[in-house]
């Protein structure tokens, strides 16, 4: 299994099948993603945690906030 979403399952999450709206419903619901040309990106992990209700975090940032202890 891939790490990211087929065409196919992003198009059964969003129902759509075209770049700008599938990234338009992904924005919608917080879903971090990414474009490359017409190709648009989406961890399975991401949509696993939108699924059960996790925020998802898109940022490769340090937490600072988890540093306070």
């Amino acid at each position: 299994m891939s790490e990211f979403l087929s065409p196919q399952e992003l198009h059964d999450l969003t129902g759509y099948a075209r770049p700008a709206e599938l990234t338009g419903w992904l924005k919608d619901h917080a879903i971090p993603h990414q474009r490359d040309g017409k190709r648009v990106i989406v961890s399975r992990v991401h949509a696993r945690d939108w699924l059960e209700g996790r925020e998802a975090v898109a940022s490769n940032a340090p937490n600072i906030g988890a540093l306070r202890a």
